[in-house]
């Protein structure tokens, strides 16, 4: 069994610096590391139990199937305060069938992230019995 000690996510933007700016500025993710110098050099950000690392750069947007998943505490403030932030909404946040709240954004390569707020009395925060 691989004994898994951190992960994280690596994506290489098309725009390093504009992508710098989403995720730092507009977003609002902390900061973990950061590393080299230039246009190109890495960022490293928190993403509750996990990073989001952007670093180097590429011709071409990442995969279609690409996706980021951020769990946060309340949707409805997020909208409000990416809004105020000139974060383009792709879909508002709604409470889906399967109980949870879910927003969607894009980051400036395409990237699709739902920012998703489960209820206090959602399954996955709570099972009686169990």
């Amino acid at each position: 069994m691989v004994h898994v000690l951190s992960g994280r996510v690596l994506l290489r933007p098309t725009d390093p610096e504009r992508s710098r700016v989403f995720y730092g500025d507009q977003l609002g993710l902390a900061v973990y590391r950061e590393f080299g110098t230039g246009p190109e050099r890495g960022t490293v950000y928190f993403l509750g139990g996990g990073f989001l690392e952007l670093s180097g750069r590429s011709e071409a947007p990442p995969a279609a199937g690409v996706r980021l998943w951020l769990q946060v505490p309340d949707v409805t403030a997020a909208h409000e305060e990416l809004l105020a932030k000139g974060v383009e909404i792709v879909r508002p946040p709604v409470k889906e069938p399967w109980g949870l709240v879910e927003m969607w954004v894009a980051d400036p390569d395409g990237t699709p992230i739902v920012l998703v707020e489960v209820p206090a009395d959602h399954p996955i925060r709570y099972r009686p019995g169990i």
